[in-house]
This record gives C-alpha cells, sequence and structure tokens, in this order.
C-alpha cells in the first residue's frame, strides 16, 4: 500500500482500539501486550468514540475499530476517515456476515474486517499483517504520463457516446488502467445507462459548488462500474439550465489526473464552443462520424477548430456505425472532402448493438469475437499509442497518483490533499 506518509514523519502511538464489549476488549488489551502495545490503548465505545476521540488526537499507526453499534458501516467509515491522519492502517470487526459489505470496505480503505466473535489467533494475525502493511516501503513504482482522451461526435447520433464508453471499458479491463470517464452532456447523457448504472447528482453538485471538488468529493461522487473504471455523469432536470463558466469541468479533470492514469471524456461538439479550455491537456481526440454529406461538412469544421485551438492533440477520425451496403457517401470520397484518411472503421451490426443495450453492456464488450469488437479494440489501440508518442510527464498532473478505484491506505492521499487545501485557504 502506498501513502505520502513516512514513517519518522512525527510522533504516533502504534496502536488504538476502540471496541464495544468486554470480550473485545480483553482480548484486545491481551494480544497488544503480546506485541509490546499499551493495553491502556484500548478504548470502549466503538465507531462513535473513535470519530471523536481521532478529530482531538493524532491517529496511531494502526486502529483498531469495533462496528457492531453501526447503523450504517460505510458513511461511518467515510467519517472515520475524515479524522485519521495519511497512513493509518484500519482493521474492522463487526457482526454482519455479507461478502457485498467486506467488499465495500476494503475498497473504501479498510486493510481487513474480523467478523466477531473472533479469536486470540485471528486477531493477532491480523494485527501483525497490518504492522507489515506499516512498515512496508513506500514505493510507487513506474510512472507514465496521464492519457486524457475526448471523444467528439459530428452530429447526432453518429455514437460518440457508444465509441466513448466502449474506449473506457477497453482501457480498464483489457490494459488494466484505472479510468475515469466524465460525461459532459449534462442533461441528456447516457454513459451510465448503458452501463446499466445510475448516474447519481455528483456531476451535477460539482457544476452547482466548484469549491467542493477535491480528492474525497471524486471518490464519493462517481459511480463505480468496476475496480478500474468509475464514472461522473448527470441527469440533469432538462428544466434547470447548468450556468457555469466551465470551471468545474477543469477541476474534475485536475483531480482525475491525480486519480486515474486515463481520463475520457464523452465531449458534445457545443462544448467547443463554450468551454474550449477543456481541450488543453487533451493528448488524442477521437472526431466520430458517420459517413454523410452534413456529417462529412461538420468534421470538417471540427477537425480545423482542433487544429487551430488543440494543436497539441493528436487527432483519429472513426467512422462509426458503417452499414455494409452503399452509404450516403463512400469512405473514399468521404476522405477526399476532410482531405485526410479515415483512422478507424467501425461496422453497424443492430444485433450486436441491441444485445449491449438489453445487457447493460457496453457495445466493445458485448461484441467480443466479432468484427465490431476487433474493430473498437483497434481503435482503443491507435488512441493509446497516439498518446503514448508524445512520450512526455504530465505537464500539470506531476506523478501518477494512486488509484481512487484500489486501496488507498486509508485515503492518505485525500487527507493530505484536504490539509493542503485548507492550509491554502488560511
Amino acid at each position: 500500500m502506498n501513502a505520502p506518509w513516512k514513517p519518522g514523519g512525527g510522533p504516533r502511538d502504534p496502536f488504538h482500539a476502540y471496541v464495544c464489549d468486554d470480550h473485545s476488549f480483553d482480548l484486545l488489551r491481551a494480544v497488544a501486550a503480546e506485541l509490546g502495545w499499551a493495553p491502556e490503548k484500548v478504548n470502549k465505545g466503538g465507531m462513535r468514540n473513535a470519530v471523536q476521540s481521532l478529530s482531538i488526537t493524532a491517529s496511531p499507526q494502526i486502529l483498531f475499530v469495533d462496528m457492531s453499534e453501526s447503523g450504517d458501516p460505510l458513511n461511518d467509515i467515510n467519517s472515520l476517515a475524515e479524522v485519521c491522519e495519511p497512513g493509518t492502517v484500519v482493521i474492522a470487526a463487526g457482526q454482519v456476515n455479507d461478502v457485498r459489505l467486506y467488499r465495500d470496505l476494503v475498497a473504501s480503505g479498510i486493510q481487513d474486517y474480523l467478523l466477531k466473535p473472533f479469536g486470540a489467533d485471528q486477531l493477532r494475525e491480523a494485527l501483525v499483517q497490518a504492522q507489515a502493511v506499516f512498515m512496508a516501503p513506500r514505493d510507487a513504482g513506474p510512472e507514465q504520463p496521464h492519457c486524457t482522451m475526448a471523444v467528439i461526435g459530428t452530429r447526432g447520433g453518429v455514437g460518440a457516446s457508444s465509441v466513448a464508453t466502449s474506449l473506457a471499458w477497453l482501457l480498464s479491463e483489457k490494459k488494466k488502467r484505472p479510468t475515469a470517464l466524465l460525461d459532459l452532456d449534462v442533461h441528456f447523457g447516457t454513459n451510465a445507462l448503458v452501463m446499466d448504472l445510475e448516474p447519481g447528482r455528483g456531476l451535477t453538485d460539482a457544476i452547482e459548488n466548484p469549491s467542493r471538488i477535491d480528492g474525497l468529493f471524486i471518490e464519493r461522487a462517481m459511480v463505480r462500474a468496476s475496480d478500474t473504471l468509475a464514472i461522473l455523469s448527470a441527469e440533469a432536470p432538462i428544466s434547470q439550465p447548468m450556468l457555469t463558466d466551465g470551471g468545474a469541468f477543469y477541476q474534475l479533470l485536475e483531480e482525475f489526473r491525480a486519480a486515474f492514469e486515463c481520463s475520457i471524456i464523452d465531449l458534445p461538439r457545443n462544448m467547443l464552443i463554450q468551454h474550449p479550455h477543456l481541450m488543453t491537456d487533451v493528448n488524442v481526440t477521437l472526431v466520430v462520424t458517420d459517413l454523410t454529406l452534413a456529417a462529412a461538412r461538420d468534421t470538417i469544421r471540427i477537425l480545423s477548430w482542433l487544429k487551430t485551438n488543440a494543436p497539441q492533440t493528436r487527432v483519429l477520425v472513426v467512422a462509426n456505425r458503417v452499414h455494409t451496403g452503399s452509404p450516403e457517401i463512400s469512405r473514399k470520397d468521404f476522405e477526399q472532402s476532410i482531405e485526410r484518411k479515415v483512422d478507424v472503421l467501425v461496422p453497424f451490426d443492430l444485433r450486436i448493438a441491441s444485445q449491449a443495450a438489453k445487457l447493460g453492456k457496453t457495445l466493445a464488450e458485448a461484441a467480443k469475437g466479432a468484427k465490431v469488437g476487433a474493430a473498437l479494440t483497434g481503435m482503443m489501440e491507435q488512441a493509446l499509442g497516439a498518446a503514448q508518442v508524445e512520450d512526455e510527464p504530465s505537464a500539470k498532473g506531476g506523478k501518477k497518483g494512486q488509484s481512487l478505484l484500489g486501496k488507498i491506505d486509508f485515503r492518505a492521499m485525500i487527507s493530505s490533499r484536504r490539509k493542503e487545501k485548507v492550509a491554502q485557504e488560511d
């Protein structure tokens, strides 16, 4: 587990515990004494007492907390994270035997979860493992630049959102790169719908309150599609206009750069006019089109705009939903019109598209082994290759941050960044 806090950064007690019952209290005191820790650091009171105590005292290296009296374990863990210092290794205990709860707790940053009643050997093993985790070297491993990709449709209905969701899924599943997907169509976006997810209010809240955007907000607001893919989208009421100067979008992308390896922006074409600064740090832009006269006209206009306003981005033209019969414009004529080649051609397959919609899967996931799937995989490889051609460190992201989709050593990164933000405000 990686954390910005290093041993030696300040005096911290090796161990604190907060438990709810006498049996756990006595057992923890005995095992703590075996490990050379002060038995008096074992307290009664459970989660509530832990949050209250740690809000006014320094966090220990290892924290044991009893969640037996917690009505909302995940919310209480978030409250505990607010008062824990970076680097704290947390072991929780409780009476709920639910694998989903266990997975959610581990994903939130908990090192281990013990089901009560637990024995001395089980407790000792968990504490020794936590000690090993805390003392392990904090080496972040090899770095690679963050990659930001924008997907822009030349016309409504060309399937830009289908391409964006497929690209995000392929990067996260095939390449195992922690990926963020940002759907900037705040009223009619379909990215979450494609994956059978509820969009939540995360993006709407970010637009309304840009000052709230930080690492902790990102983790709570994003909807997780898998261990390596998270989505931020909205389904804002159509009677509610989104009044923003675009600053919130830019802040979101900055946080993505610290928390993920790849960011995919499903960017409605009108955003180029309203918020051109969104393209400032985009490495690769996929211009999605169909082979029609209107799309050819708008492809020319968008390519011209990108050349002038985002010269750093590498552009791929993706012809999507191409029918096997005669299209309105042939590929050759289309390429002559836009004065460049079409990089990727994705065939139209009604059966696979319908199956993907029914199953709540991305087109790429539903099209495994089909021509459509091969074309989308090739598109992902080209996009990733184009991003890596530059081979330069991120100008604004600095070092690659930890993925919020893995264990975060109990939100070490979030806590430290929040303290930095408060210090700057002071």
